[in-house]
């Protein structure tokens, strides 16, 4: 055998090094479908990429796929550019993607309506995190290009409704592929400097790529971190992107932005000049009502005769006091006649023939009384002793002292019955004077009535 040996990975790496030095297979565009799409924990992303011919295996590392604007799904159509090397562990060739984008007119719809809906799901949409527009803005700041029609119709727009209020244009890519850092970077210095009351980021109208910056997701997280309330004017009436959703305010067209930013001075004026004459009107009223009464009060008697009614009402007063002593005078001497009767009468009466006569009253009634009492005392003993005669003639004791007596066994209970005993047991016999102790003998149960 005279033919060189190869180990597997030699024969692999010398396979490597053809597809790495071929120059068609550098860098190149390949249209296909996405299946058996895997994202993989650590940001890799691992897919096929066929048609219906063939397939082939490719892998889009983290460094490259994080620059995606949509998320790849198993059946989509997409458009990758790459190299073709072979994977030395297994054995085989893939494609290393290092960028991706959707196949067709609706890429960049497809990528809108994915970041669309995954903002909405983290409530950047949110109608409760929207900040107020301030409705006198003293400090305006505009981001957009320095140049072209939009800032033109900002700036004349400002001046026109609202010349009072301060304007600064801060000069900001609106297109092309820096424009989304510049705008995220205009936005954070804006928002340090802590001077503009409110800011408008607009741009003129254009194709969904001349807007696309507009779109990004990191443009739209700034503007939604905005400390700022930020005004949203980008591109046309039917324009909408995704500043639009998460910013405080969306106004249809950069002229609609400076018109929401600003109210209209001429109509602040003329509401002054209205409450200036509803206000002068409530005075004239005012004072023409105090007049008509200030000269009722000059045309009033008071007034025209002062002394005169000063002289009346001296007058009054004295026929009051004359009145007052009189009716003074009749009260005291209706008190002096009824104190002078009181007085007679009282002389009249002597106070010690009052005296003897309430004693003599006493004496009577105490003598009353002690006979009454004798008499009640009487009538209850007579009707004790009636009622002790009564309880002797049912007494036992009395019944005992004509020979009967009672007999109780040990427990003290009285015998009633020949039953209620036995033969043996001791008993208490109690007479009328004392007691014995005995002895049962015999009992008998018979009555002496049988």
């Amino acid at each position: 055998m005279t033919n060189k040996i190869l180990t597997v990975t030699a024969l692999t790496r010398y396979i490597k090094h053809k597809f790495e030095t071929d120059q068609h297979l550098k860098s190149f565009w390949l249209k296909g479908e996405i299946s058996n799409f895997k994202h993989h924990n650590r940001g890799h992303m691992y897919l096929t990429i066929k048609d219906q011919g063939a397939q082939i295996q490719a892998v889009m590392f983290q460094g490259y796929n994080r620059q995606l604007t949509f998320t790849p799904e198993n059946g989509m159509d997409v458009i990758v550019r790459g190299e073709v090397s072979v994977y030395e562990v297994q054995g085989k060739y893939q494609l290393y993607i290092q960028e991706m984008q959707p196949d067709g007119v609706g890429a960049l719809h497809l990528a809108f309506e994915q970041l669309k809906e995954k903002l909405e799901r983290e409530g950047l949409f949110d109608p409760a995190h929207k900040k107020m527009i301030p409705p006198y803005p003293e400090h305006i700041a505009v981001l957009t290009a320095r140049t072209g029609a939009a800032v033109r119709d900002i700036l004349s727009t400002l001046k026109a409704r609202y010349p009072i209020a301060k304007v600064t244009v801060y000069q900001t890519l609106v297109q092309g592929a820096n424009a989304k850092e510049d705008i995220v970077k205009r936005l954070k210095e804006v928002n340090d400097h802590h001077q503009a009351d409110v800011i408008i980021l607009g741009r003129g109208g254009g194709s969904i790529e001349d807007l696309w910056p507009f779109n990004e997701e990191d443009v739209a997280r700034a503007v939604f971190s905005s400390e700022i309330p930020v005004i949203s004017g980008v591109g046309h009436e039917t324009d909408f992107t995704m500043t639009d959703f998460v910013s405080d305010y969306r106004a249809p067209t950069p002229t609609g932005a400076a018109v929401k930013a600003v109210p209209e001075l001429t109509q602040i004026k003329q509401n002054v000049n209205d409450a200036y004459s509803r206000l002068q009107r409530q005075i004239d009223e005012q004072l023409l009502s105090k007049k008509e009464q200030v000269a009722r009060l000059k045309a009033s008697y008071a007034f025209k005769y002062p002394k005169k009614l000063i002289f009346e009402k001296d007058q009054q007063l004295d026929q009051l006091l004359e009145r007052l002593s009189r009716a003074t005078k009749h009260v005291l001497a209706a008190n002096q006649t009824t104190h002078d009767h009181l007085a007679h009468r009282l002389g009249k009466i002597s106070l010690r023939d009052k005296v003897t006569r309430h004693h003599q009253d006493v004496t009577r009634l105490n003598q009353a009384l002690d006979k009454s009492i004798l008499h009640h005392v009487e009538k209850n003993k007579h009707r004790f002793f009636r009622v002790m005669e009564a309880l002797e003639l049912i007494s036992p004791l009395k019944t005992m002292q004509r020979g009967y007596s009672l007999i109780y066994k040990g427990n003290a209970s009285l015998v009633k019955s020949s039953q209620d005993v036995q033969v043996g047991e001791t008993v208490n016999i109690k007479l009328a004077e004392g007691k014995i102790e005995a002895v049962v003998q015999k009992i008998d149960n018979q009555s002496d009535n049988n």
